[in-house]
């Protein structure tokens, strides 16, 4: 079984490309909508609610979790990963991968305020693309739009536009350093241009999943468990639209803070 983690909707994303890469995966994914968004909390308060709900996770017996996280993984770059017996795979080493595969070396970045702030993006791109220029711009209002349902609205528009205002011109590529930005893709594009790469980091999440399960040989029935700490009935409904599925099997989960300590093991 593979676990996924997330804040909020925006790890459905993620969701979406690993079922897409392994059809029969067991799948549980965890969003963490009792602290949503993200962005504007602590470092602290961020590198606490990590262990807490990879913790929840590495507890249902997992083969791999994959981020789907952005700002957990730019905290995990400055705190350390907690201790997992499952392997973790990081989103911002996909999203270094991917620029690396595109052949980006101007680079944006846009992503929570958190993760901005970490430095964790121009840290880890700049280390796997040599030379890569590296700009990273915090959106603080976008998440709560998608979480409102709002990711198609002129609101929305706006707000992309005037994050991606922010960047400068001559860029290869822009990443999206949430995993809630894919939802306002069309957005992207028209701020951005037919010239500037999109690269979304799930992509690349899903084929390094895959390879490992390759690796094992793991089969599954194909079982998709949702799980929230948030209000069920408004998370079902969201599951249901954004992955098309009439009726996802959702789930609520109060967590309990586990007693493993964190490290600073690679993962």
């Amino acid at each position: 079984m593979i676990g996924l983690f997330d804040s909020g909707l925006g790890g459905l994303t993620v969701v979406r490309r690993v079922r897409e890469a392994l059809p029969d995966a067991d799948l549980v994914f965890f969003a963490d909508q009792a602290h949503v968004p993200y962005g504007e909390r602590s470092a602290d308060d961020l590198a606490r609610l990590l262990q807490l709900n990879l913790g929840w996770l590495d507890a249902q017996a997992l083969d791999a979790i994959v981020m789907a996280c952005n700002t957990s993984c730019a905290i995990a770059d400055v705190h350390g990963w907690p201790a997992t017996r499952a392997r973790v795979f990081d989103l911002i080493d996909s999203a270094a991968l991917a620029c690396e595969r595109a052949g980006a070396t101007r680079i944006g970045v846009v992503a929570t305020a958190a993760t901005v702030q970490t430095g964790a993006y121009g840290r880890r791109l700049r280390a796997r693309v040599p030379g890569a220029a590296v700009f990273e711009v915090a959106a603080p209002a976008l998440v709560p739009l998608v979480e409102a349902g709002r990711a198609r609205s002129e609101e929305a528009r706006v707000a992309v536009a005037e994050a991606c205002a922010q960047l400068p011109e001559g860029l290869d590529a822009v990443v999206y350093g949430c995993t809630h930005y894919p939802m306002l893709d069309e957005h992207f594009a028209a701020a951005l241009g037919a010239r500037i790469a999109r690269l979304d980091p799930a992509w690349m999440q899903g084929e390094r999943v895959a390879a490992l399960a390759a690796q094992r040989g793991n089969a599954g029935t194909g079982i998709t468990r949702y799980v929230t700490n948030g209000n069920l009935e408004a998370f079902t409904a969201n599951v249901a639209r954004i992955m098309g599925v009439a009726a996802p099997a959702t789930e609520r989960a109060e967590i309990a803070l586990p007693a493993t300590a964190r490290s600073n093991a690679g993962v």
